[in-house]
Protein backbone atom coordinates (compact mmCIF):
# COMPACT_ATOMS: atom_id res chain seq x y z
CA UNK A 1 0.00 0.00 0.00
CA UNK A 2 0.96 3.08 -0.13
CA UNK A 3 2.19 5.03 3.06
CA UNK A 4 0.34 8.04 4.19
CA UNK A 5 1.59 11.37 5.89
CA UNK A 6 -0.02 13.97 4.17
CA UNK A 7 -2.26 14.26 1.51
CA UNK A 8 -4.77 17.04 0.26
CA UNK A 9 -7.51 16.74 -1.87
CA UNK A 10 -11.32 18.34 -2.57
CA UNK A 11 -13.73 17.38 0.36
CA UNK A 12 -17.08 16.18 -0.79
CA UNK A 13 -19.92 16.36 1.68
CA UNK A 14 -22.56 13.56 2.51
CA UNK A 15 -23.53 14.95 5.82
CA UNK A 16 -25.83 11.89 6.63
CA UNK A 17 -25.86 9.44 8.93
CA UNK A 18 -25.97 5.61 9.03
CA UNK A 19 -25.04 5.33 5.10
CA UNK A 20 -24.37 1.70 5.23
CA UNK A 21 -22.29 -0.76 3.19
CA UNK A 22 -25.31 -1.64 0.76
CA UNK A 23 -25.20 1.95 -0.28
CA UNK A 24 -21.87 2.56 -0.63
CA UNK A 25 -21.55 -0.44 -3.23
CA UNK A 26 -25.23 -1.98 -3.60
CA UNK A 27 -24.94 -6.00 -3.89
CA UNK A 28 -25.91 -6.11 -7.78
CA UNK A 29 -22.59 -4.04 -8.11
CA UNK A 30 -19.89 -6.93 -6.42
CA UNK A 31 -19.88 -9.07 -9.35
CA UNK A 32 -16.25 -10.47 -8.23
CA UNK A 33 -14.12 -10.85 -5.57
CA UNK A 34 -11.15 -8.57 -7.03
CA UNK A 35 -10.69 -5.39 -5.86
CA UNK A 36 -10.78 -4.07 -9.28
CA UNK A 37 -13.63 -2.70 -10.94
CA UNK A 38 -15.63 -1.78 -8.18
CA UNK A 39 -15.68 2.16 -8.58
CA UNK A 40 -18.68 2.13 -10.71
CA UNK A 41 -20.65 0.48 -8.21
CA UNK A 42 -19.58 3.03 -5.55
CA UNK A 43 -23.24 4.82 -4.36
CA UNK A 44 -24.65 3.69 -7.37
CA UNK A 45 -28.08 3.48 -6.25
CA UNK A 46 -27.94 7.52 -5.65
CA UNK A 47 -24.97 8.22 -8.54
CA UNK A 48 -27.07 6.72 -11.23
CA UNK A 49 -30.92 6.89 -12.65
CA UNK A 50 -32.28 4.75 -14.94
CA UNK A 51 -30.14 2.61 -16.66
CA UNK A 52 -26.71 4.14 -15.51
CA UNK A 53 -27.53 7.63 -16.39
CA UNK A 54 -25.49 10.07 -14.58
CA UNK A 55 -27.42 11.91 -11.69
CA UNK A 56 -26.51 14.87 -11.80
CA UNK A 57 -27.98 16.25 -8.43
CA UNK A 58 -25.82 13.45 -6.68
CA UNK A 59 -22.53 15.22 -5.20
CA UNK A 60 -20.04 12.98 -6.76
CA UNK A 61 -21.38 13.51 -10.02
CA UNK A 62 -20.98 17.48 -9.47
CA UNK A 63 -17.92 19.86 -10.33
CA UNK A 64 -15.77 19.60 -8.21
CA UNK A 65 -16.70 16.79 -6.44
CA UNK A 66 -16.28 14.62 -9.00
CA UNK A 67 -12.79 14.57 -8.10
CA UNK A 68 -12.88 13.95 -4.10
CA UNK A 69 -10.51 11.99 -2.40
CA UNK A 70 -11.76 13.04 1.14
CA UNK A 71 -15.22 12.05 1.96
CA UNK A 72 -17.05 13.79 4.57
CA UNK A 73 -20.14 12.26 6.63
CA UNK A 74 -22.01 12.18 9.37
CA UNK A 75 -22.52 8.93 12.23
CA UNK A 76 -22.32 5.29 11.62
CA UNK A 77 -20.52 5.38 8.26
CA UNK A 78 -20.14 1.91 6.71
CA UNK A 79 -22.42 0.17 9.03
CA UNK A 80 -24.73 -2.71 7.89
CA UNK A 81 -22.75 -6.04 6.35
CA UNK A 82 -19.08 -6.20 7.21
CA UNK A 83 -18.30 -6.02 3.20
CA UNK A 84 -14.57 -5.19 2.18
CA UNK A 85 -16.47 -4.26 -1.05
CA UNK A 86 -17.72 -1.20 -0.02
CA UNK A 87 -13.97 0.12 1.10
CA UNK A 88 -12.12 -1.37 -1.93
CA UNK A 89 -14.64 0.80 -4.15
CA UNK A 90 -14.31 3.86 -2.03
CA UNK A 91 -10.44 3.64 -2.67
CA UNK A 92 -10.50 2.40 -6.11
CA UNK A 93 -12.56 5.62 -6.62
CA UNK A 94 -10.19 7.72 -5.03
CA UNK A 95 -10.93 8.01 -1.84
CA UNK A 96 -7.70 8.34 0.73
CA UNK A 97 -9.25 9.88 3.44
CA UNK A 98 -12.98 9.42 5.55
CA UNK A 99 -13.65 11.88 8.17
CA UNK A 100 -17.03 10.96 10.03
CA UNK A 101 -19.15 11.46 13.32
CA UNK A 102 -18.73 7.67 13.85
CA UNK A 103 -18.27 5.15 11.97
CA UNK A 104 -19.04 0.65 11.78
CA UNK A 105 -16.39 -1.02 13.59
CA UNK A 106 -15.60 -3.44 10.77
CA UNK A 107 -15.89 -0.97 8.42
CA UNK A 108 -13.37 1.13 10.37
CA UNK A 109 -10.66 -1.85 10.80
CA UNK A 110 -11.24 -2.32 7.03
CA UNK A 111 -10.31 1.07 5.94
CA UNK A 112 -7.23 1.51 7.64
CA UNK A 113 -6.04 -2.47 6.60
CA UNK A 114 -6.75 -0.81 3.15
CA UNK A 115 -4.96 1.99 2.95
CA UNK A 116 -7.85 4.27 3.53
CA UNK A 117 -7.60 7.14 6.80
CA UNK A 118 -10.69 6.77 8.62
CA UNK A 119 -11.37 9.75 11.07
CA UNK A 120 -13.45 10.61 13.68
CA UNK A 121 -14.33 14.02 14.38
CA UNK A 122 -17.42 16.07 16.10
CA UNK A 123 -19.76 17.39 13.09
CA UNK A 124 -19.32 20.90 13.91
CA UNK A 125 -15.52 20.44 12.50
CA UNK A 126 -16.91 18.50 10.06
CA UNK A 127 -18.87 20.93 8.80
CA UNK A 128 -16.43 23.63 8.98
CA UNK A 129 -14.32 21.77 6.28
CA UNK A 130 -14.79 22.97 2.54
CA UNK A 131 -12.88 22.95 -0.71
CA UNK A 132 -9.17 22.17 -0.49
CA UNK A 133 -8.75 20.01 2.60
CA UNK A 134 -4.82 18.98 3.89
CA UNK A 135 -4.50 16.15 6.17
CA UNK A 136 -1.60 15.14 7.76
CA UNK A 137 -1.60 11.64 9.69
CA UNK A 138 2.11 12.67 10.93
CA UNK A 139 0.70 15.77 13.34
CA UNK A 140 -2.75 14.25 13.70
CA UNK A 141 -4.79 17.05 11.61
CA UNK A 142 -7.10 18.23 9.29
CA UNK A 143 -6.29 21.81 8.70
CA UNK A 144 -5.81 22.91 11.87
CA UNK A 145 -8.00 20.30 13.83
CA UNK A 146 -6.63 17.65 15.90
CA UNK A 147 -7.77 14.18 15.51
CA UNK A 148 -6.86 11.15 17.62
CA UNK A 149 -5.90 7.97 15.91
CA UNK A 150 -4.83 4.78 17.58
CA UNK A 151 -1.08 4.26 17.11
CA UNK A 152 -1.01 0.78 15.92
CA UNK A 153 -3.57 2.12 12.93
CA UNK A 154 -1.26 5.23 12.48
CA UNK A 155 1.61 3.21 12.52
CA UNK A 156 -0.06 0.64 9.77
CA UNK A 157 -0.82 3.79 7.52
CA UNK A 158 2.53 5.62 7.55
CA UNK A 159 4.10 2.52 6.90
CA UNK A 160 2.05 1.46 4.09
CA UNK A 161 1.55 -1.80 5.50
CA UNK A 162 -1.84 -4.43 5.12
CA UNK A 163 -1.50 -7.28 7.71
CA UNK A 164 0.96 -9.51 5.50
CA UNK A 165 3.26 -6.71 5.61
CA UNK A 166 2.98 -6.13 9.54
CA UNK A 167 3.47 -9.74 9.57
CA UNK A 168 6.55 -10.02 7.48
CA UNK A 169 8.58 -7.51 9.50
CA UNK A 170 8.99 -9.69 11.63
CA UNK A 171 10.35 -12.54 8.83
CA UNK A 172 13.68 -12.61 10.79
CA UNK A 173 12.09 -13.18 14.12
CA UNK A 174 9.55 -15.74 12.84
CA UNK A 175 12.29 -17.98 10.65
CA UNK A 176 14.87 -17.51 14.03
CA UNK A 177 11.55 -19.54 15.72
CA UNK A 178 10.84 -22.47 13.24
CA UNK A 179 15.03 -22.79 12.58
CA UNK A 180 14.91 -23.00 16.77
CA UNK A 181 11.87 -25.26 16.88
CA UNK A 182 13.02 -27.64 13.97
CA UNK A 183 16.43 -27.99 16.22
CA UNK A 184 14.12 -29.23 19.25
CA UNK A 185 11.41 -31.06 17.62
CA UNK A 186 12.59 -31.95 14.73
CA UNK A 187 9.78 -35.06 14.67
CA UNK A 188 7.46 -31.84 13.80
CA UNK A 189 9.16 -31.14 10.53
Amino acid sequence: MTPFIVHSGIAAPMLRDNIDTDQIIPSREMTSVSKIGLSDGLFAGERYVKARDINPSFILNQKPFDSASILLTGQNFGCGSSREHAVWALKEYGFRVIIAESFGDIFYNNCVRNGILPIQMRAENISSFSGEVTVNLQNQTVNDTAFVIAKSDKAMLMEGLDMIGQTLIHQAEIEEFFTTDEAVRAWKY
